[in-house]
């Protein structure tokens, strides 16, 4: 899979590269945060007519995501924020997105910088491009896509587009999933248990009072299958919930330093994510998962050395065990500290001494166990934490058996 990034200029203009003379191409756009499963049946689709009709899979990909850049705009004089600058409510980073269409196949990503000048464009201008520079032939979109300045490319008014000039044909993806849902327009503290994920709030009530909650939280209506609900569920530690819309496990990516090393002391001894993280941090608990070793950060084989652009996605010798997770500021000790950062490590449930200081991994979220609470004493915690680490291999086991007959299942057809 052959990736380029590509910056448009002040006026919003962007120097499109020929990608082929002889072939035609199957293109989609998006932004693909999170890659939840209404993205997944897009990209499957490319892949699907690109091969049947012998042309390119083209993705179109927009980073830094237009929700945010929109946002960020407004409360910035109308500026784009700078190259760098950290979009808190982002899912998926982009090496994650990108390694997940090299998976499906696709042959080719442009990676548009969007920026506030790129959005006043309008759909007609922006597809004329895409069928004169990159030899669009059909375009994939989901069901209700938009595009261009003021979003004014709907699907319907791209299909009258495309039956008026007869250059390109729409194929409209059904990826609109098992209905809708409503969320808070602010993330709301979760309803924490002393085990098991937490419920949703809305569960069992009647439909007034659906509508009382949602006036008072000025709930909104969303789709299942979207990155707003995705990143909601996280947000509450429902991370079930949240996988089941992705299709697979979501996770981070992250190098290891050294924290404060009193894991080791309790027999537990943590890697240490650093503050730089890749993907969004569900809600602060323990949770059951597995952490994948890519290698000493900026190796030829580790994530950040990664060349996904010359289809070297796949990372040599990686390794991976069942993790315990914890997310918080460890209240047992943080009064005694007085360190009351946010921190997120993760204990390896493995018989070897893994050291993993400077290396870059991936840490996976299965199962939310408890809530962050704190402790009378050291005994209690390890007692609890013994607990924890029970809990995780048998949610860790099933994954895996649940995956190898996945596989099987696939090998079979």
């Amino acid at each position: 899979m052959i990736v380029t990034r590509l910056e448009p200029d002040s006026k919003g203009d962007v120097e499109w590269p020929v990608i082929s003379r002889d072939r035609r191409s199957v293109l989609t756009v998006g932004v693909f945060d999170g890659m939840h499963s209404g993205h997944r049946a897009v990209v499957k689709r490319l892949v699907e007519k690109a091969h049947e009709l012998s042309c390119l899979s083209i993705v179109v990909m927009f980073d830094p995501r237009p929700g945010f850049v929109h946002s960020y705009a407004k409360a910035h004089d109308g500026r784009d924020p700078e190259v760098g600058y950290v979009d808190g409510d982002l899912v998926t980073s982009l090496d994650q997105r990108l390694a997940v269409l090299r998976d499906y196949g696709v042959d080719h990503v442009l990676v548009v910088r969007y920026t506030v000048a790129f959005s006043s464009k309008s759909y007609v201008f922006f597809l004329g491009q895409m069928v004169g520079r990159l030899g669009m032939r059909r375009l994939v979109l989901g069901s209700d896509a938009v595009m261009g300045s003021n979003r004014a490319g709907t699907v319907a008014s791209i299909a009258d587009l495309a039956a008026s000039t007869g250059v390109f044909e729409l194929d409209v993806v059904d990826d609109r999933g098992p209905g809708y849902v409503r969320i808070p327009r602010d993330v709301v503290e979760p309803r924490w248990t002393s085990s098991g994920e937490p419920r949703d709030p809305t569960a069992g009530m009647t439909r007034a009072e659906l509508r009382a909650w949602s006036k008072i939280h000025q709930a909104r209506r969303v789709r299942v299958w979207s990155s707003t609900n995705v990143r909601y569920l996280l947000s509450q530690g429902r991370v079930r919930e949240a996988n089941d819309i992705l299709g697979s496990a979501h996770g981070v990516e992250s190098t290891i330093v050294h924290g404060e090393r009193r894991g080791r002391t309790l027999g537990f001894p943590t890697a240490n994510l650093s503050d730089d993280v890749d993907g969004y941090i569900p809600a602060d608990g323990v949770y059951a998962g597995w952490i994948i070793d890519y290698g000493p950060a900026g190796d030829a084989n580790g994530a950040e050395g990664d060349d996904i652009s010359q289809g070297s996605g796949t990372r040599m010798g990686e390794r991976r065990w069942p993790a315990a997770i914890s997310i918080g500021t460890k209240p047992t000790y943080s009064e005694k500290t007085g360190i009351h950062s946010r921190a997120l490590e993760v204990y390896a449930i493995t018989d070897e001494w893994v050291d993993l200081y400077d290396h870059r991994v991936r840490v996976e979220f299965l199962e939310y166990l408890r809530p962050q609470i704190r402790f009378d004493s050291s005994d209690d915690l390890i007692a609890e934490m013994r607990r924890n680490v029970v809990q995780t291999l048998e949610v860790t086991r099933a994954d895996h058996d649940a995956s190898a007959k996945d596989s099987a299942k696939g090998q079979a057809v």
